[in-house]
């Protein structure tokens, strides 16, 4: 994405009760152990590239700074957040984050709180940024494990930068992923099956 968009501030999270009037930020009564770390993707199994290979870089701990245009950490406990980049030798990268929170429900809560930061990205880009147009699009639901979601995002400058952007958040039981894959160029140019194969690997491959 184009470094002079700022997304604009978050709102503090506030959840609903999903369960025994548990919220996002409730302390975990009884949390389960920590468990393994969830697995990442592998370059092989990013949308290919049409003339340029994948290169994956090192699973790192923490939140990463490509996924703040859209997703944040603002108004989210300070979960366990790992992340891993991808890049081609053109304009095309990606990122996959991870976060394990104390609960299933949380988790729940978690990937909601992501999808709905990235269904209304483009309409905070917009009010931010009036020298910016922004569309985003809903490519529907996948049937894995407890469920993913993928989305699109087009912008376009003032003086014709645009760039597209698919992104997903997918969840199996107290872990959830966000997967967000970007280049130059608009809706036609999106990989939608492709990163629909590869939201249902990101998810399957966590545990």
């Amino acid at each position: 994405m184009p470094k002079h968009i700022r997304a604009s501030a978050l709102t503090a999270l506030t959840v609903a009760a999903l369960a025994a009037g548990t919220v996002l930020t409730a302390p975990a009564a009884g949390a389960a152990p920590k468990a393994a770390a969830p697995k990442f993707l592998s370059a092989s199994q990013l949308p290919p590239h049409p003339t340029s290979a994948w290169t994956a870089g090192p699973v790192t701990e923490g939140f990463p700074e490509g996924l703040g245009f859209c997703v944040s950490t603002e108004g989210v406990p300070s979960y366990d957040y790992r992340h891993r980049e991808f890049r081609t030798d053109l304009d095309t990268g990606a990122v996959q984050l991870t976060v394990v929170a104390d609960t299933p429900a949380l988790a729940k809560a978690l990937a909601k709180h992501y999808d709905d930061l990235i269904r209304t990205c483009a309409d905070r880009i917009e009010k931010n940024d009036p020298d910016v147009e922004a569309e985003g699009r809903d490519y529907g639901t996948l049937p894995v494990e407890e469920g993913a979601r993928v989305r699109g995002l087009h912008t376009e400058t003032s003086w014709g930068a645009t760039d597209i952007s698919l992104l997903s958040v997918g969840r199996d039981g107290r872990t959830v992923t966000v997967v967000q894959w970007g280049q130059m160029g608009d809706f036609d140019d999106a990989p939608v099956a492709a990163f629909k194969k590869t939201t249902t690997t990101a998810v399957n491959k966590l545990y």
